[in-house]
């Protein structure tokens, strides 16, 4: 279908139509359209896997460990916390308030939403945004991203089939369909994706002064510190597992590792045996192994390789005709050049080594820089990582762990400056897609005239100590 700014206007118009004859508002009818999800997502998974492994090279196992099994769960949170969660909050009104007593906060869907999906977890985090818009009683209209053309098509049939189009629908196309979409007045945008595209979501969205979440990569990228006191096997093991998923291709992945130098040939030893102990001498080889998104993505990872090949110790060598590019591991890199000042978003791995005395001056040079979504740190020290953790600005993170923080249930998923702002998953995903609106019960009899004129005079003096009295 070809998409104009008319009929994109249509579709909007339609879905605002519906929302206001409040068929969304209701808790129970909510839960009912998030069982429904559930029930098409286990009905389709097939579909939705074989459209992973088309654009991505995803293996069933890691479509459903990454995308079908997280999203069940997450709408699963969804059914049985929604109606504490939409649950009006009651607040004592205040003596200033007299003779209005209690205070309601009702939590209200926002209305006609937008959910722009990236490429990398085209399923993941096209499902899961919409099922969080769901529990808040919006509307949604999808535009997936292009590029995983596979997913796209099997999106929009999915939601064709199990929602109408003036509650829940597709669109697909490039970036000139997302402009369109962008060009029209909203009620909540929220954007997965890079940095660069974030700021134009941003910018088109002030034009109707539109609230927005952003979900970013972070600019300059994440980082994974490891000191010479770690556990190096369990840290190579972990980290390898993390850079082979979705071939590095994950908004919370390490971009780059900074290791302390008094260990730093033991650490790269571990990680060349944990990355072939779990894919392979040859991961190019390997079917179960990953693939870029498009053939632009695996020549910029060529070419990174090609300006470091003097220091790749391990892989370097791909299949631009599958598009699988090894895990590629370049030492040393300095903490100023250029490729640790981007997100690279591919198995490429540079590794910075440090001075294990000198790691609170790392710390400063990262912090100096773009705030990233996540931050990993290998060590015995509790007391120096808990203050990373407490003191660093980023989204989120692990001690002697990687990625699965964004898997605990009731916490949320966020970023911070570079790499996003808004926050959602579970309950948090709730609050995104909803506002909240205070409303007071006025009363018509025994009113106070305190607020009233005259403000001079004995009757002022009065009021006056009225006032004083309450506000303590």
């Amino acid at each position: 279908m070809a998409y104009t700014d008319q009929s994109i206007h249509d579709i909007v118009a339609a879905q605002r139509k519906f929302f206001r004859t409040g068929e969304t508002l209701p808790v129970k009818w909510r839960i009912q359209q998030l069982k429904r999800l559930k029930a098409a997502v286990i009905a389709h998974q097939h579909e939705l896997i074989s459209a992973l492994q088309k654009d991505l090279g995803r293996s069933e196992m890691e479509a459903y460990l990454c995308d079908i099994g997280p999203i069940i769960t997450e709408v699963n949170e969804m059914i049985s916390g929604l109606r504490r969660w939409a649950r009006p909050e009651i607040h004592f009104s205040g003596l200033m308030c007299w003779p209005s007593i209690f205070t309601k906060v009702y939590k209200m869907p926002y209305g006609v939403t937008l959910v722009i999906s990236p490429f990398n977890f085209p399923i993941l985090l096209t499902i899961g945004v919409v099922a969080a818009a769901m529990c808040g009683g919006n509307t949604v209209v999808i535009k997936s991203s292009s590029k995983s053309a596979a997913s796209t098509e099997a999106l929009k049939k999915f939601f064709a089939d199990v929602f109408p189009p003036e509650y829940i629908t597709l669109i697909d196309g490039g970036h000139d369909v997302a402009d369109m979409c962008l060009a029209q007045r909203w009620d909540k945008i929220f954007y997965t994706g890079s940095p660069s595209v974030g700021k134009h979501v941003l910018a088109e969205a002030a034009k109707n002064l539109t609230p927005v979440a952003l979900e970013l990569g972070g600019e300059t990228g994440n980082w994974c510190i490891v000191r010479k006191d770690a556990n190096l096997k369990d840290a190579a093991r972990k980290i390898a597992f993390f850079k082979l998923l979705n071939a590095g291709q994950i908004c919370i992945n390490i971009n780059q590792i900074a290791v302390a130098e008094e260990i730093a040939d033991d650490f790269m030893a571990e990680l060349k045996a944990a990355f072939i102990a779990q894919i392979g001498e040859h991961a190019e080889q390997n079917p179960e192994y990953p693939k870029l998104i498009t053939d632009a993505a695996y020549d910029k990872c060529v070419q990174w390789a090609e300006q470091y090949k003097d220091r790749i110790v391990f892989g370097g060598k791909g299949n631009r005709i599958t598009r699988q590019f090894e895990p590629t591991m370049v030492y040393p890199v300095d903490i100023h050049e250029p490729i640790v000042q981007h997100e690279l978003f591919c198995p490429i791995l540079p590794i910075v080594p440090f001075k294990d005395a000198e790691v609170d001056t790392l710390m400063d040079i990262i912090a100096d820089r773009e705030h990233p979504l996540a931050m990993y740190v290998f060590t015995k020290n509790m007391k120096w990582a808990k203050r990373v953790m407490q003191t660093q600005q980023f989204g989120g993170g692990c001690i002697n762990e990687v990625c699965i923080h964004m898997m605990v249930k009731g916490v949320p998923f966020n970023g911070t400056g570079h790499s996003g702002m808004g926050a959602y998953h579970g309950e948090w995903g709730f609050r995104e897609f909803t506002h909240p609106q205070t409303v007071l019960k006025g009363h018509t009899h025994f009113n106070l005239s305190l607020r009233e004129h005259p403000y001079s005079g004995k009757a002022g003096k009065r009021k006056m100590r009225l006032l004083r009295l309450f506000e303590r």
